[in-house]
């Protein structure tokens, strides 16, 4: 039995909205490579007495990061220029955001609030490296 009939039989067992993701699958084996390659990342970040935790988030190009930000001690931000990120998490008040690292590189993260002095010299990195 050939992949048409057996597709054919799978829409009369399955219905259509099934039958469908098959038939995608069997006509695009290299864009579902493409699409199993690139994973969901989460990293809760913490930011606190001038820093963050952890200090280097490293991804690969394609990964969807989904970032779970909180500010311990006062209101920090989570700002990566390149991206045009910048979220604001106060004590008590986590923020969830996520992104697609979609550029190679190393990229800052900071916190761009002057709430205090400290703020300005908070520093981490996002490294986004090829994928194999």
């Amino acid at each position: 039995m050939g992949w048409r009939n057996r597709l054919l039989l799978f829409v009369i067992l399955a219905g259509p909205a099934a039958a469908l993701a098959v038939a995608w699958r069997v006509e695009s084996p290299s864009l579902e490579l493409q699409v199993q390659g690139q994973t969901e990342r989460p990293f809760p970040v913490t930011a606190h007495k001038y820093a963050f935790d952890p200090p280097r988030i490293e991804v690969f190009e394609g990964d969807l990061v989904k970032i779970e930000f909180r500010a311990l001690d006062i209101a920090h931000s989570f700002t990566i220029d390149d991206y045009r990120i910048s979220k604001r998490a106060a004590p008590g008040e986590p923020i969830t955001f996520e992104f697609r690292a979609e550029r190679r590189g190393t990229f800052p993260i900071s916190c761009n609030l002057q709430i205090d002095e400290g703020c300005r010299r908070m520093r981490a990195e996002l490294v986004v490296k090829p994928r194999k």
